[in-house]
């Protein structure tokens, strides 16, 4: 591969990553308060999970679409910055919306607006460093984005909380009624955001198309090659459209978890795709969008599918995290799971320390990571990151004194800027840099499916072989994180 470009200096990448911040203020509030506004409104509990369903959807269709047009892009303000723009307004005016939603239903709709205008920004950030940097910069570019990530996380999480006790703004308000101290957090974060995005615009410049074409000429003709390949969708619809109404028809027949409608309309939906694929294919209807980004899906370069796999078995791990911590620690930990006891609301108020904590301790390991980096090597620093991961989620079922669970975030710190930073590395060399912007979304696919099956299965699973109790949630993340590390290790780089 000849790639000549010229390394940057720490503060053009400090630069060029800085918006992420912003993005991260965005995400971090979404997370955090969207359950509280949806609740508020009129949600019950049991509703939270099929509205929080729009968040990963919109981003598995919206990042794929997003990089294809930023790759074709080019402009007085560069390839990617303009979507940065457009997302960064769109975003902004979301955050002022969204806590002044009078009805459920539109809070539930601004939160699909507001995650496809994060996705419209943040995707084209991850291309922006494979553009920009070497490919020996790009752990470094990569590791400075999960600093950035890690710190913005941090903050923006203890935006309402920093509202009600340092400036004495109401967490309460009557029925129906948003607190003001979330309000004001949405709007602070509004701001951070378009600061933080427009400085990285303001500061970075793009290499033109025939700049990178020229930086990469022996990827161009794999690339070619690579797009020539001829994929029988037909086939593949038929076997994923009957694998999903078989899974349906199981699900009706033997009256199973309502949760797997959602594999099944995954799978359906997939299969349709592939049909629409085809018939485009069978007219000779190729050059559309559309259709590049679904067979860009199949002729994924071979280290991008290895790195598939790594990414499927890490952000699982991630989501039983996620989702299980909280009812884990409150019930084994602190041996409550009556939500009006005492213990349970101090075992959750403690998880949200904890996660405050692994963020902190990711954007201090995001500093270690490029250093480790150079003494072992992008595959081995991602696989040792991962154990150590593993090692903390597993530590959750022997550590008894639930105030030493803050030692095991250093681990998931770890795992945590890893996961945001060296796949990203690592298949950035591996594909052709005019598609840099269509691979990033497509990455995208393989944290969103292991995300829709941990929601669909992994309580079922919990239920039939573990007697309902979350903790073994957070073991099999640890298992998981470790088959990621191993699969890590398999993949072939240039």
């Amino acid at each position: 591969m000849n790639n000549n470009k010229p390394n940057l200096s720490f503060w053009q990448i400090w630069n060029m990553c800085f918006g992420f911040l912003g993005i991260q203020f965005g995400f971090a509030l979404q997370n955090g308060n969207v359950s509280r506004i949806f609740q508020t409104l009129g949600a019950n509990v049991d509703d939270i999970p099929i509205l929080w369903v729009a968040a990963p959807l919109t981003g598995l269709i919206v990042q794929p679409i997003i990089g294809y047009w930023s790759d074709k892009t080019w402009g007085k303000l560069g390839r990617r910055r303009p979507f940065f723009l457009y997302g960064a307004i769109l975003t902004t005016l979301s955050l002022f919306i969204m806590p002044n939603s009078p009805t459920l239903w539109i809070a539930a709709g601004m939160l699909w607006i507001m995650d496809a205008s994060i996705n419209v920004t943040m995707e084209p950030f991850r291309a922006l460093v494979g553009d920009n940097l070497p490919n020996k910069q790009r752990a470094t570019g990569y590791a400075m984005q999960s600093f950035f990530i890690g710190v913005g996380a941090v903050v923006a999480s203890a935006l309402p909380w920093m509202m009600t006790n340092w400036f004495d703004i109401a967490n309460t308000a009557a029925a129906g009624q948003i607190p003001d101290s979330v309000k004001y957090s949405f709007y602070f974060g509004a701001v951070v955001l378009l600061v933080a995005v427009g400085w990285t615009i303001i500061t970075t410049k793009e290499y033109s198309p025939e700049e990178l074409a020229a930086f990469n000429q022996q990827e161009q003709t794999q690339a070619e090659q690579a797009v020539s390949a001829q994929i029988n969708f037909s086939k593949g619809g038929s076997v994923f459209t009957v694998l999903g109404l078989a899974v349906l028809g199981l699900v009706i027949g033997l009256n199973l978890e309502k949760e797997l409608y959602l594999l099944a309309a995954g799978l359906v939906s997939f299969g349709v795709i592939q049909f629409i694929a085809a018939a485009l294919q069978a007219k000779n209807y190729t050059s559309g969008g559309f259709y590049q980004v679904v067979n860009d899906v199949f002729t994924m370069p071979e280290a991008m599918k290895q790195l598939a796999w790594v990414q499927f078995f890490s952000w699982f791990a991630l989501f039983a995290m996620w989702i299980y911590t909280t009812s884990a620690v409150t019930s084994f930990h602190y041996g409550s799971s009556d939500t009006s006891s005492a213990a349970y609301n101090n075992g959750a108020d403690w998880v949200g320390i904890l996660f405050a904590a692994y963020n902190g301790f990711a954007a201090l390991a995001a500093l270690c990571i490029p250093i480790i980096v150079k003494r072992v090597g992008l595959k081995l620093a991602h696989a040792l990151n991962l154990i150590l991961g593993a090692l903390g989620l597993a530590s959750f079922m022997f550590i008894q004194d639930p105030s030493l669970l803050i030692w095991p975030m250093i681990g998931i710190g770890f795992a945590w800027a890893s996961i945001l930073s060296l796949p990203y590395a690592m298949l950035s060399t591996s594909v052709p840099s005019h598609k840099m912007g269509v691979y990033m979304g497509i990455f995208n696919f393989f944290i969103v499916i292991p995300q829709l099956l941990a929601a669909s299965v992994l309580g079922l699973i919990l239920r039939h072989f573990f007697q309902n109790q979350p903790i073994y949630a957070l073991m099999l993340g640890a298992v998981s994180f470790v088959l990621a590390a191993v699969a890590v290790l398999r993949v072939k780089q240039s």
